[in-house]
């Protein structure tokens, strides 16, 4: 049985000279990253040789910090030999994911397959269901355009709901359009396709390798349901689900997880133009999430939390609501099917 993460609570924070009690700061997420590394590395090695009784793991590889802290995480578990990368361009993909994904599996020495996954999505109508409602608002959209979907900050007050629509001409002229419901939910049930389309063929590689298929999600993610359910949200273990973004980073730099990775502002890595993860689904940037995230499981006062976010008590308040209304819509991700009774 592992030991709980241990994570400063306010009271750890050494006291002011005056002998004050110490602000809320970043520093209530420090981690010792080598016992960390060492918990997390035996866990995985119990759950994936005697638990599921595999032969290794399988896992995406994004160019991205998680799944590059999931992928070194699993090697010092099981040794190199064990786990395998796959890359899964497409159309809309940033040149630099397969590109820092192929730097990340060179630097921990794995094995990898490229799928690109493009003929798939085309196959399946992904690219042309997605246009096709782009173009019930903008109907010269086609080729040569890109596009991206936004949403208000929680932190200024505007409701989670009110989404729009970026799109950019082939001369670099961008319009930003109100999303109606329906084409807002068409829009991301076509791009869900891509997250899906790559958890399947990690499910391939594991099946024929007879290994175990390795999530990626930190704890903003896992928390607040920020994946698609039968896509990125599948796996067979998720090693870093109880980390804040914060701590991610810090295992990043222990584990040595070349620094241009470390460096990489977080993106979805879905949509043609680049979108940050704060533009398309969290309230703010992960750091300041991560603390309004902490304060609201420790209980936190608003208050207090609210110089070391940078946001006054009341745009604290409006996050949590959200984080409220998010944990929500996680709920259902996280729920295993509906039976009329146990069996």
């Amino acid at each position: 049985m592992t030991t709980p993460l241990r994570q400063h609570a306010i009271d750890d924070v050494p006291a002011g000279p005056d002998g004050a009690a110490p602000p809320f700061s970043a520093a209530v997420l420090a981690i010792d990253a080598a016992a960390e590394t060492a918990r997390i590395a035996a866990a995985i090695e119990t759950q994936v040789l005697r638990t599921l009784r595999r032969r290794g793991v399988v896992l995406g590889l994004s160019g991205g910090i998680d799944s590059s802290v999931t992928a070194a995480l699993c090697v010092r578990a099981l040794g190199p030999g064990r786990v395998l990368g796959v890359l899964m361009p497409e159309r809309d993909s940033d040149p630099d994911s397969l590109r820092l994904g192929r730097a990340l599996a060179e630097t921990l020495g794995i094995a990898t397959v490229v799928e690109d996954i493009a003929p798939m999505l085309d196959a399946a109508g992904c690219y042309a269901r997605r246009d096709a409602l782009i173009r019930t608002l903008v109907p010269e959209f086609g080729d040569g355009w890109g596009c991206k979907v936004v949403i208000a900050a929680a932190a200024d007050g505007a409701p989670y709901s009110l989404t729009a629509l970026v799109v950019q001409a082939p001369d670099g002229e961008q319009r930003k359009l109100r999303l109606p419901l329906d084409a807002y939910l068409g829009l991301v049930a076509a791009t869900n396709m891509k997250q899906r389309t790559r958890k399947q063929l990690e499910y391939f590689h594991a099946d024929r390798l007879n290994r175990a298929v390795a999530g990626t999600p930190n704890r903003l993610e896992y928390d607040q349901g920020f994946f698609v359910k039968n896509g990125d949200g599948a796996a067979d273990l998720k090693p870093i689900a109880h980390l804040y973004k914060t701590q991610v980073y810090a295992l990043a730099a222990h584990l040595g997880v070349p620094d241009e990775i470390r460096r990489r502002p977080p993106t979805t890595d879905t949509w043609s133009l680049a979108q940050t993860q704060e533009e398309f689904y969290f309230a703010l940037p992960w750091d300041r999430m991560d603390l309004c995230l902490y304060a609201l499981n420790h209980a936190v006062p608003a208050a207090v939390a609210a110089p070391a976010v940078g946001l006054a008590p009341d745009q604290i308040a409006r996050v949590w609501r959200d984080i409220a209304s998010k944990r929500r819509v996680a709920a259902y991700l996280h729920s295993p099917p509906l039976l009329v009774e146990e069996v």
